[in-house]
């Protein structure tokens, strides 16, 4: 057996894989002819793959290929409409009549309508078996002949998207292939198995892909996106893998953590949908599980945001052999075997679908047609959000509401409710009834009850909470302005030329991309400790000051640059003609200079690859803020001089030498920003001094079976808690508004400094504000606080309990990292 399996890897038939009840088309190009190697014997590069769906769409009559965007690399993002030529002939004209049917609520005909299936493969890149099982399935869609793929495919539309992350597809690949062996090597000791850092699994910014299907903030999940929302496929199949001794799942996944908003007939049909992938791996011998594992709660993954879009979404996770071959409980398990299981569910699918298609065209019909029956009982009544100091925050909320297709309008307007003012050209309006209703409920619900105590991924998303912004959510339709067709971002730009000085708010979510701007042009800028007023303005906590004189650039060019850096950062910047004010005047001891920041980001070995990335990810794309990425292993050879700001991600330990270095120089001036475990690991090496309020939670009456269970619920999954603010500290300049809704996935909860100064940001006595969280935790959380600033020596550590960049859709707490970047000198 054990020679049999090194001997079959590398000599991989199709026959091993395909059908062979059908004949195939000699004209159609196989894999191995393009791409020069059999399916399974490497694993397939992105550019590749690229030249295969290519060679393919050229060839066959049954495809249609497009380039819908390219990656952060630059790879692009394939997708090819698969169908019949005649549909492919006229295919506008399908998908006009699908998206019909979505729009009416008279009966429709469901006799010679397609049914459109979307599927996905390898969106983690180290899950590869998906994106090169995708090689077999388009060629076989392309080639096999006989009436019942020619009926097949005259009645399906298949949209296949062949890597839904191809820049980790690439990185993995590249590992798995320079780490194979001419003889296989089973032992998952070997190095092919064991990925140095970051891995192949995330994209460009390490980011799992996976979890923005709802935020849309990257660029492969734009692409996506605007697909899915193009065509509202019927089916969407996400094609994973899972540890290497586990088997095969397909969904349903564990029934009661399926969110209350899915309808109850869309699990019936995804389990109908079941049978067929069970019936299919019977046939092949192959092992599997459902209804044990998984959920179907958080609407930002694949397999679940179709759910909530009258779609019907698949998971499918294979045990992985993270390489080419692999010991497992389950026996030798090759990368064959891995993609043969990923093709024969990809065909499972197609035939459910064609079999359960009229029942399933209805089931996305009344979907429809009853979330505008739901919706109309609140047609007069709308959503408004919005923040009177910052647009941007306010537009890229909008941003996300357009890219799902949900109505928006401008506010007729300004008007005020519960003490909230919400100002035109800074708020937006969302009528609740409306086609995507449902879709709006799942965005904006704040849930603090549930079936299930167990997520598989976050409990909560309230996107008003994630921007920080103001929000209602029942007030009157008669608000509703124009309604936003081309939706664009507030320009910026200098008010008016001054020979003295220009003010600039810091509560604009790109002020800190302004300010880099400026600092790096080595011009000086001060921040105000307080508040005050000029020209009937009222100016609040961390305005930005930029004098006139003894500056690098005479006043003309001063105004000429600040204004082009205004516009590009979208920031209004007032031009002054006087340093008197009410309150502090321009001269004050109470504006503080600021240095230009110099950033050195640790990634590498012990570091979350998430979190790191997303700050990366921050700085460069939205602040153009250029960080170093100063690897772990590389501290103790690296002259930190250079920097005067060290951010650490979620850190797990690092070395004595390292260590010791770390804090010597931030003895002797130096800024450490640390996030989540990194606040423990600050306080064992005595970077700060902290206390900690713990829950030991006795199982009592908790049986063996229960055991995990019990654990898993005392977990903090992803929820939002409410945070009282001092708004005269540093750290939250910026903020309006006392209060702020943070995001926490920890257990560290960080008792409040006896000094009530000291603690700028702490949770309120009945802090959830959406998600889930245990009794013991929500105690222990309650009146503690998620940030702490000490010094050491002459420099300063900032110390967040959690993660303030979450996802890259979390823009209501990323100004209190700007803060502590710019404002260091004063916390």
């Amino acid at each position: 057996m054990f020679a049999f399996a090194l001997t079959s890897q590398n000599n991989t038939e199709l026959s091993y894989y395909l059908p062979q009840n059908v004949t195939y088309n000699t004209n159609i190009p196989t894999p191995e002819s393009v791409i020069g190697h059999p399916v399974g014997k490497w694993h397939v590069t992105h550019d590749k793959l690229v030249q295969y769906m290519y060679a393919l769409a050229e060839a066959s009559d049954r495809i249609a290929i497009e380039n819908r965007g390219k990656t952060f690399e630059d790879r692009p993002l394939l997708l090819l409409t698969i169908t019949s030529p005649e549909n492919i002939k006229n295919i506008e004209t399908i998908r006009n009549n699908h998206i019909e049917a979505t729009n009416t609520d008279t009966a429709i005909n469901t006799k010679n309508r397609p049914i459109v299936v979307y599927q996905g493969y390898s969106i983690h890149g180290n899950e590869p078996s998906g994106s090169n099982a995708v090689l077999l399935v388009a060629y076989y869609l392309a080639a096999a002949q006989g009436n019942a793929i020619e009926n097949m495919l005259q009645n399906t539309v298949i949209l296949l998207d062949p890597a839904f992350n191809p820049d980790g597809l690439q990185r993995f690949a590249y590992w798995a292939n320079t780490n194979k062996n001419i003889n296989l090597n089973p032992d998952p000791n070997d190095r092919e198995y064991s990925e140095v850092w970051p891995g192949g699994r995330t994209n460009h910014y390490w980011f799992d892909m996976n979890r923005d299907w709802l935020p849309v903030q990257l660029p492969e999940s734009r692409a996506r996106i605007k697909t899915f929302h193009k065509w509202l496929p019927n089916i969407l199949t996400d094609h994973h893998e899972m540890g290497t001794n586990s088997t095969f799942f397909f969904q349903p996944g564990i029934p009661s953590r399926t969110h209350p908003l899915t309808p109850k007939l869309n699990q019936e049909l995804t389990a109908k949908i079941g049978n067929y992938h069970a019936k299919a791996l019977d046939k092949i011998g192959s092992l599997y599980f459902t209804e044990e594992s998984y959920d179907d709660f958080y609407y930002g993954k694949g397999s679940t945001f179709p759910d909530i879009n009258g779609s019907i979404g698949i998971l499918f996770e294979q045990a992985s052999s993270r390489g080419h071959i692999q010991e497992s409980d389950n026996g030798i398990l090759t990368f064959p075997f891995t993609i043969r299981n990923q093709f024969t569910t990809s065909l499972s699918t197609l035939k459910a679908a064609n079999n359960l298609r009229e029942e399933i065209l209805k089931y996305q019909h009344n979907f429809y047609k009853n979330a505008r029956k739901e919706s109309a009982k609140q047609h007069t009544k709308a959503i408004v959000f919005g923040d009177e100091k910052d647009a941007a925050k306010t537009f890229h909320l909008a941003e996300i509401l357009n890219r799902h297709k949900i109505i928006i309008h401008d506010i007729k307007d300004d008007f005020s409710i519960d003490g909230k003012n919400f100002k035109k050209g800074y708020s937006y309006i969302v009528p609740k009834h409306q086609k995507n209703s449902r879709l709006i409920n799942a965005m904006f619900e704040k849930r603090t009850t549930f079936q299930d105590s167990l997520f598989y991924d976050i409990s909560a998303w309230s996107f008003p909470l994630a921007f920080n912004l103001d929000y209602a959510e029942n007030v009157a339709t008669s608000n509703l302005g124009e309604q936003v067709n081309d939706l664009k971002l507030r320009e910026g730009g200098v008010s008016a030329k001054s020979d003295y000085a220009y003010l600039v708010e810091w509560h604009e979510y790109y002020s800190p991309k302004l300010l880099n701007t400026i600092l790096s042009k080595d011009l000086r800028a001060k921040v105000a400790l307080k508040q005050f007023s000029l020209n009937g303005v009222n100016y609040d906590y961390g305005t930005i000051m930029v004098p006139v004189q003894n500056q690098k650039l005479n006043a003309e060019d001063l105004y000429t640059f600040l204004h082009k850096a205004a516009k590009a950062s979208h920031v209004t910047i007032n031009g002054v003609n006087t340093g008197l004010t009410q309150g502090i005047d321009l001269g004050s001891r109470n504006f503080s200079r600021l240095e230009k920041p110099n950033i050195a980001l640790l990634v590498g070995d012990g570091i979350s690859s998430y979190d790191a990335g997303e700050i990366w990810h921050l700085l460069d794309t939205r602040y153009n803020i250029t960080a170093t990425k100063l690897d772990t292993k590389n501290i103790s050879r690296v002259d930190l001089s250079r920097y005067n700001t060290i951010i650490i991600p979620n850190l797990g330990s690092l070395g004595d030498t390292e260590t010791k270095k770390l804090k010597e120089w931030t003895k002797n001036g130096g800024t450490i920003i640390g996030y989540r475990n990194t606040v423990k690991w600050l306080e064992k090496q005595e970077f700060i001094k902290a206390k900690f309020n713990k829950t030991d939670v006795p199982a009592k009456n908790i049986s063996f079976e229960d055991a995990s269970n019990f654990r898993g619920a005392q977990r903090i999954g992803g929820a939002i808690f409410e945070a009282k603010l001092d708004r005269s500290h540093p750290i939250t300049f910026g903020y309006k508004n006392n209060m702020l809704a943070m995001f926490r996935n920890t257990t560290i909860f960080m008792k409040p400094d006896s000094l009530s100064y000291n603690n700028p940001i702490k949770y309120t006595k009945t802090p959830l504000l959406s998600g889930y969280i245990s009794k013991p935790n929500l105690e222990a959380l309650a009146e503690t606080v998620p940030v702490k600033i000490k010094n050491l020596g002459k420099g300063k550590v900032v110390a967040f309990t959690d993660n303030t960049n979450f996802r890259a859709f979390w823009y209501g707490t990323n100004k209190l990292l700007m803060n502590a970047i710019f404002f260091r000198d004063e916390l």
